[in-house]
């Protein structure tokens, strides 16, 4: 297994873009919490969270990404759960999400970037953010509009988790590592 300082120096050779490196660590914190949930390898949660998007920057097209990114963890000697969660947080891979750990990638991916957005517009950012404006930004199709809602209810659904639930959980996620992503 490698290691989290391993990821990130994967993560940091591939993207230089400092809003790539905090969606990333953003997932990563998410995810280490939803590991910690569901009593599961918080290590491998995490990395798996973190690296997600490690080669988006590189290959922005799909099927591009996350395709020629699974390669690369292939030969880097990631597990082939990380590589089969990864390629299935890209609906267009056809990957099927058959663990927890790919369910919950494919669930907080979008919903990690579309509350940050919220937060972004928001003068305390996440201190005082509330499900029913992230809820009700999700309804306004002109805000972070490159943020695939659907893909945001179809993981909450995959997961067989109340959408408000999922947003909560999020918010509290990012609001508890906030320190950790830069915010």
């Amino acid at each position: 297994m490698k290691t989290r300082d391993e990821a990130f120096s994967l993560l940091k050779q591939y993207t230089q873009s400092e809003s790539l490196i905090k969606h990333a660590l953003c997932v990563e914190a998410a995810m280490r919490e939803a590991a910690i949930k569901n009593n599961e390898d918080v290590e491998k949660w995490g990395i798996t969270g973190l690296i997600h998007d490690f080669d988006y920057e590189k290959y922005p097209e799909a099927p591009d990404h996350p395709l020629k990114g699974s390669e690369i963890l292939k030969q880097e000697g990631y597990p082939d759960d990380i590589i089969t969660a990864i390629l299935g947080h890209a609906t267009y891979t056809k990957t099927p999400r058959n663990t927890l750990m790919a369910k919950w990638l494919f669930a907080l991916d979008e919903l990690c970037g579309f509350i940050v957005a919220v937060a972004l517009v928001r003068p305390d950012f996440l201190d005082s953010l509330e499900v029913k404006s992230v809820k009700k930004k999700l309804k306004d199709k002109a805000f972070a509009r490159s943020v695939s809602r659907e893909d945001i209810y179809k993981g909450a659904e995959e997961l067989s988790i109340n959408l408000d639930d999922l947003i909560s959980f999020t918010i509290e996620a990012l609001r508890k590592n906030k320190d950790k992503i830069g915010f």
